[in-house]
């Protein structure tokens, strides 16, 4: 088996991914903490390194980018100096940027992380989250429909920031049955009822169970979750991400598979669900099945969840935990 997931991952440098959803930026403030503030009970953090990285669709980007593929991106970032600092780091790595479209509406989304002695302090959201406007909406599937036959594949990353409506996810299927092309989701809770014609989606355990409005029991298990939401929106297959317990594929006709985790150690689980998606959608675009292709995700899922904040892995240290197993 580990010699047939090599062969995959070797083929990554083929895959051509369209990624279409929430871009935003992640902002990392690192410091050290020695008192409590006079002014109120909370701790004074002393800054000693700040950093900005692409989040949400665009930390898709990078997980992809990371692992040799080829990927075109359409969202939209605000006409700020951050939307403009956030386009020059994605072309920087290679990416296609010109699907991102510039909506003066609104700013382009920030999540600001204060972190100190490796621990989470706060975070500091700044962001618009209703429904973009129509004219942006068409101009966001002019985009898709501009580079759809480019790629082998579509992620739809849903963060829930007001790109991925029920109408664009209509134009998005629409345009991804016209031209024979599979939609993996990243999916928000909320919006489950919209992603009936996706193939694949990839909600962890707590969006699992809230999509049915349920509560796990040991009469309602995440395997009779998963067959629920499998049959409801009509999916090809489901992956349920269940951070240290591993992961569960469910297919139609066939076995639930729970593949056991790899991670050796979780300092920090954000931006994992993206490393999921993308590389799931990478092993798919060449040709790969939907177990081979979730084993990869998984070994992948184990590699970023050990760096604090969004990571993404190299095919070397992928290939490299593939063959360790």
């Amino acid at each position: 088996m580990k010699e047939r997931l090599v062969e995959i991952v070797n083929r990554f440098n083929k895959a051509k991914v369209l990624v279409i959803g929430d871009v935003m930026m992640d902002e990392y403030i690192y410091g050290d903490v020695s008192r409590i503030s006079p002014e109120a009970p909370v701790p004074v953090v002393k800054v000693m390194k700040e950093t900005f990285i692409p989040g949400g669709a665009a930390n898709v980007v990078r997980n992809i980018n990371s692992l040799g593929g080829k990927v075109y991106l359409v969202g939209t970032i605000g006409n700020d100096p951050l939307g403009k600092r956030l386009k020059k780091t994605l072309t920087k790595t290679g990416a296609s940027t010109q699907g991102l479209i510039i909506d003066r509406s609104r700013p382009t989304t920030q999540k600001t992380r204060i972190i100190a002695h490796s621990q989470q302090v706060v975070r500091i959201d700044k962001e618009r989250t209703e429904s973009v406007a129509s004219q942006v909406r068409k101009k966001l599937i002019s985009a898709l429909e501009r580079f759809i036959n480019r790629a082998d594949i579509v992620i739809v990353s849903d963060y829930g920031k007001g790109i991925i409506t029920s109408s664009t996810l209509k134009g998005i299927f629409s345009l991804a049955s016209k031209h024979k092309k599979r939609v993996v989701i990243d999916p928000k809770v909320g919006h489950f009822k919209n992603y009936r014609g996706a193939t694949i989606l990839t909600p962890n355990k707590n969006e699992a169970r809230v999509a049915l409005g349920g509560v796990l029991t040991a009469k309602e298990s995440i395997h009779s979750i998963g067959k629920r939401l499998l049959e409801g929106l009509n999916l090809k297959a489901l992956l349920i991400t269940k951070g240290a317990e591993g992961m569960s594929l469910f297919q139609k006709d066939e076995k639930v598979i729970d593949i056991p985790t790899v991670a050796q150690e979780i300092y920090d689980v954000t931006g994992a669900g993206d490393t999921v998606a993308a590389v799931l959608a990478l092993g798919l675009a060449v040709g790969a099945d939907f177990l081979s292709s979730a084993r990869i995700a998984n070994f992948a899922a184990g590699i970023v969840v050990r760096e604090i904040g969004a990571a993404t892995a190299t095919k070397k240290e992928l290939l490299k935990r593939i063959r360790s197993g």
